[in-house]
């Protein structure tokens, strides 16, 4: 399992010195996957209609570049975004440009990885952010004036060493904990590909995708509990 320093970032069901118990969900998942973004963004929906503020989202790095031994191809990723939109979400992805598709997402994982040393608040906050900027605003997230633009308004330091290190690290830790790909969620002793997709293929290779608010509900139900 990934290492962390505890006071930045509590294991699920730790009781904060303020009296709040946080339910930490954690996922691994590159930046410029698609799947991910939608993902997570169904995830963050669903928490603000339950209420539950004290849930906070771990994003670990599962770089596909590195898993996959290329970088993403992004006529394949537009592919891929076409798909989500007409089938799924046709209120995202407004502004996805693959002309400005990052040929590497390994610093702004690492930029992830830094604000995640500034607590689990600030670290949801930006790996989101990214997110959206690539796929909501057409940014190229590995320009490194996007990536210091993001920083800048989270008040996240400079990237260093030690964060492009954690990226390979959370990367081997997922490998051992089984990945099955991206988005991979965990919440305790649980875990789950994207839950909130059921993606297939036909006999002609055509991607289809579908809504799964049951898959969601029961993975949020079971991690509530732990």
């Amino acid at each position: 399992m990934a290492r962390c320093p505890t006071t930045l970032c509590p294991p699920p069901g730790t009781r904060l010195a303020w009296g709040t118990v946080m339910t930490v969900i954690e996922v691994y998942a590159d930046i410029c996957c698609p799947f991910t973004h939608v993902g997570l963004r169904t995830v963050v929906q669903r928490r603000d209609q339950l209420k539950r503020d004290d849930v906070v989202l771990r994003v670990r790095a599962w770089p596909l570049e590195l898993v996959n031994g290329k970088p993403l191809d992004p006529v394949t990723t537009g592919e891929h975004v076409d798909a989500l939109r007409s089938q799924v979400a046709p209120d995202l992805f407004a502004q996805f440009d693959p002309n400005h598709f990052p040929r590497t997402s390994l610093p702004a994982l690492a930029l992830s990885a830094a604000a995640y040393r500034h607590g689990d608040r600030v670290g949801e906050a930006v790996s989101l952010e990214l997110r959206d900027s690539l796929f909501e605003r057409g940014r190229d997230i590995s320009c490194h004036n996007v990536l210091v633009s993001v920083a800048n308004a989270h008040g996240v330091g400079d990237v260093g060493l030690e964060d492009e290190e954690r990226v390979l690290e959370e990367w081997r830790d997922g490998q051992s904990r089984g990945i099955l790909g991206s988005p991979h969620f965990f919440c305790g002793d649980i875990d789950t590909f994207c839950p909130s997709l059921d993606i297939s293929r036909d006999a002609s290779g055509h991607i289809h995708l579908h809504r799964d608010a049951e898959a969601l509900d029961l993975f949020l139900t079971e991690c509530f509990k732990s």
